[in-house]
């Protein structure tokens, strides 16, 4: 058993019921504990677990449990309060990937999830230790342990053996593993945030006479904002404030809160999270700024001891405008206007601007969070939160940091399907950065893995606060376009024109009308209007000939959005014709969308009430092509049917395993894999390389050109030596050579520039002429694996032309790598070359995945040049980077 398995840190997770419990690796000081669970179960159960009422075996189970340290066996146990609430262990026998597993819960636990929940947390350890199958023995009649197996998401198969069924359960924890896996956290997360989000009692900690003071407007907004529970101050110096009962602890309220509220000094912090916690209190929002490490270390701790989820520190507060609630536990200006947007944010400013923003426009909020420092409740608790509340239409996210990217995507997949997300594409320093290197580590940046995150989960990104809220204007109170087919009209030639300019740039397509849509047109317009792209109705058109346009438009197959650019004009006001009525006035929503650009309107954008809904209306052109094409995107995105990764049958992880070992046994501190190491790891995953050899002397380099010389004769020498990045800029190559003479000179060449660094030479035949691309993977710290792809050779580090997806790459996600970069089209045959081996490209990067998502040691991949013809794809030089880190699991329910 591995180390980091036996040492593993305790970790805190949820119930089903939204209890917080502790999970951690049996000790020997436990025995006591463990013989007091078996101790108090019934005859019954003690009968189903043992296959007998015996005590005896109980007492036997907890001395084995105890017993850590012996080959093959792990058992953890779940405790709250510092009770244990269930057991549960494998042990392994002749065969190291098979054990046998076993599961206890204490009387009158079950039904809660305690078992499923201390199983995952075995399958992950089981999996690092090597172990594929669990087995397990139970009475046909333990009805609760079996659907506990058959629940996991897992393939179980059965063979009854009279009283008994014998029971095998394979931990290959595919995509329905992990969907099951999912579906339990998010029942067990929205269950912990109902104290939080839905209280029944409030106490503010904090609230005193000073005006201005947080704690009291935080008071304030409770008290006038419609809470429908009980509301206590907590302050030992007065009765009552804002006319809200004060008592001088929290252990002194007539009723324990679900919800508090504290507005202290940081220094007091811990205190008060520790005495709300004694009390029962369920939910703490921690608004106080300035704690330091220490102190914020208590506050967790404390939290994590008495199963309170936590908001904040240094945070703005939460509100829930759920009707019969009336929850505003915030000191923003106002109180947020009730609506359908659910809003998380870690900067108090910018939730004060969506709330404004949202409130003007008439979205309004269904629950905000702000998360403040973001210790524990997370944007991901909040999506699943929304996912299950039928209120919420619409997620703003704005977040500056992730705690668990991978977790986030498969959530954010999963709720982008209902509802849009949306979120502020913050801290783009990076965004116009050039590689300055071609290795992957340099071509990537966190501007680049954020963009992948959000790509793959279909989360909507904009680049500013009034960009998002645009979006968000557009996609509350129309349909999503089919495409990006966009039909302008307007009743003045120059604001056509900046609309048709903007669209263009956002990539939106402005298509000429058919001959029969012209004429369908100027059927309804004024004499003189011009029926093109844009359609000019001209100064003299009216409101019902523009209601006609629009709606004609609305009605063709080839066109997706009508975007309307009106100016006010003397002869609409004469007329009294309302230009903006016409889109506003009708049978009921059109099918699909339409927005207004008014030049000389004031706010950036507003919605316009319509018959049935609202309009956008915005006060400049690129706005609107903005929120257009972000709508078209989501609606491709929505097209696309759910991926998984491809299966791929042919690839030894076990011995990729066993050779990251052991070269890290060899290279404690890691580094560059030398050629042979390179090429063995690269073959456990099937990855195409040209043939080559490895010579250490000018002789076997001869010898060895002599068997891979190809039909013209000519080979490549390329030097090595430990950390050996840029071969060609250190002049480290020599390519074209014919005959022995040459590799000899070239050999000597080598051997006389890098005396003291070389350790051989690779040789290879040269290689036929294609398309030179690159490949590879950084391992990000917080995101996990990032695939690169794009232009190869010397131009990788001029160009930066990359693309770039999380591991593990869906078939989605392959496409988009190959079709991303600005070099596409010489994949696909541009300039009269035939198209390159597509399948064999797509083979390349979902084989290069697999090996970045098996292998966390894995800290750089770097195959440049990957040549890429119409027969094949090779890799022509491979460079692996080791590190030795430790797997991770980051799917396994755990809170931060």
């Amino acid at each position: 058993m591995s180390d980091d398995v036996l040492h593993r840190p305790p970790v805190h997770a949820l119930l089903a019921d939204g209890t917080t419990v502790r999970i951690r690796p049996v000790a020997p000081a436990d025995r006591a504990q463990l013989e007091g669970l078996y101790q108090e179960m019934s005859p019954e159960n003690l009968r189903l677990r043992f296959f007998a009422a015996s005590r005896r075996a109980a007492e036997q189970a907890a001395e084995r449990a105890c017993a850590t340290g012996r080959p093959g066996h792990r058992a953890l146990l779940a405790e709250r309060a510092q009770q244990v609430l269930g057991l549960a262990e494998y042990h392994s026998g002749e065969d190291p990937a098979s054990a046998d597993v076993s599961i206890a819960v204490a009387e009158g636990l079950h039904h809660r999830g305690v078992g499923t929940l201390l199983v995952e947390h075995l399958v992950s350890a089981a999996r690092t230790d090597g172990i594929t199958t669990f087995t397990a023995d139970a009475l046909s009649e333990n009805h609760k342990v079996m659907r506990l197996f058959t629940d996991l998401g897992l393939d179980i198969t059965r063979r009854l053996d009279g009283p008994e069924v014998h029971c095998s359960i394979a931990l290959d924890t595919d995509d329905a593993y992990l969907t099951a896996v999912e579906e339990r956290g998010r029942t067990a997360d929205v269950a912990s945030l109902g104290p939080l989000l839905r209280p029944e009692t409030v106490a503010v900690i904090g609230a005193g006479r000073t005006p201005g003071s947080v704690g009291r407007a935080l008071l304030h907004h409770l008290h006038t904002g419609g809470f429908t529970g009980r509301l206590f101050a907590v302050n030992p110096k007065c009765t009552s404030v804002l006319g809200v009962p004060s008592y001088p602890s929290v252990a002194l309220l007539p009723k324990v809160p679900d919800l508090a509220v504290v507005a202290a000094p940081a220094p007091a912090v811990p205190g008060i999270a520790e005495e709300c916690g004694k009390a029962g209190v369920r939910a703490l929002v921690v608004v106080s700024a300035g704690l330091d490490t220490g102190t914020a270390r208590a506050l967790v701790t404390a939290c994590r001891t008495h199963g309170m989820r936590l908001v904040g520190p240094n945070c703005l507060g939460i509100a829930n405008t759920e009707p019969g609630l009336g929850l505003d536990a915030t000191f923003a200006a106002s109180h947020p206007r009730p609506g359908t947007a659910g809003v998380a944010v870690q900067s108090g400013g910018v939730g004060i601007a969506l709330l404004d923003g949202l409130s003007r426009l008439g979205i309004g909020v269904s629950s905000f969070v702000s998360l403040g420092d973001k210790y524990d409740v997370s944007g991901n608790d909040l999506l699943q939160w929304w996912e299950s509340d039928d209120r919420t239409d619409l997620a703003l996210l704005h977040l500056e940091s992730f705690g668990n990217p991978r977790a986030f995507s498969r959530t954010a997949r999963r709720v982008t399907r209902r509802i849009p997300v949306l979120t502020v594409d913050a801290g783009r320093t990076d965004a116009g950065r050039r590689a300055a290197a071609s290795h992957t580590a340099a071509a990537a940046t966190g501007t680049m893995t954020r963009q992948a995150l959000f790509t793959q989960a279909g989360i909507t990104a904009t680049h500013s606060i009034g960009e998002l809220l645009e979006t968000a204007a557009l996609l509350h109170s129309q349909p999503l376009p089919a495409g990006t087919r966009v039909a302008v009209v307007t009743n003045a030639g120059g604001a056509g024109v900046l609309t048709a300019d903007a669209c263009a740039e956002a990539g939106l397509v402005l298509p000429q009308p058919t001959p029969d849509l012209v004429d369908d047109l100027l059927t309804v317009l004024p004499e003189g209007a011009s029926v093109g792209n844009p359609v000019d109705a001209t100064a003299a058109v009216g409101e019902a000939e523009l209601r006609a346009c629009v709606d004609r438009l609305v009605a063709h197959p080839g066109v997706d959005a009508v975007l309307v650019a009106l100016v006010p004009t003397a002869v609409a006001a004469a007329t009294g014709d309302d230009l903006v009525r016409a889109l506003t006035d009708g049978p009921g929503r059109r099918a699909r969308p339409v927005a207004v650009v008014r030049l000389e309107q004031e706010v950036p954008v507003t919605l316009l009430r319509a018959a049935d809904g609202t309009v956008p209306s915005y006060a400049e052109p690129r706005a609107v092509a903005r929120a257009l094409a972000h709508a078209a995107r989501r609606a491709a995105w929505l097209a696309r049917p759910a991926d998984v990764p491809a299966a791929l049958d042919d690839v030894d992880g076990a011995r990729a395993h066993q050779v990251a070992e052991e070269y890290l046994a060899a290279h404690p501190e890691g580094g560059w894999l030398d050629p042979r190491t390179c090429a063995d790891l690269l073959s456990c995953y099937g990855i195409p390389q040209l043939p080559w050899a490895w010579a250490e002397t000018e002789d076997e380099a001869v010898l060895a050109a002599e068997r891979l010389r190809g039909a013209d004769g000519r080979v490549v020498l390329k030097a090595h030596w430990p950390g050996l990045v840029h071969k060609s800029e250190q002049r480290a190559v020599h390519l074209d050579l014919r005959g022995d003479a040459q590799v000899r000179a070239a050999y000597r060449d080598l051997e006389t520039r890098f005396a003291g660094l070389l350790t051989g030479v690779v040789v290879q035949p040269l290689a036929p002429r294609g398309t030179e691309l690159f490949a590879g993977v950084v391992q990000d710290e917080v995101f996990g694996p990032l695939v690169l792809f794009g232009l190869g050779g010397t131009a990788t580090e001029i160009l930066a032309d990359h693309a770039a997806r999380l591991a593990p790459l869906t078939g989605h996600d392959v496409h988009d790598l190959i079709t991303g970069p600005r070099c596409a089209p010489l994949l696909f045959g541009a300039h009269g070359g035939g198209p390159v081996d597509l399948d064999g490209l797509e083979q390349l990067l979902h084989r290069l995945s697999r090996m970045a998502a098996d292998l966390p040691q894995l800290a750089e991949a770097d195959f440049n040049p990957v040549l890429a013809t119409p027969e094949r794809v090779t890799v022509l030089d491979a460079r692996l980077r080791l590190l030795p880190r430790r797997s991770q699991d980051p799917y396994l329910r755990r809170l931060r």
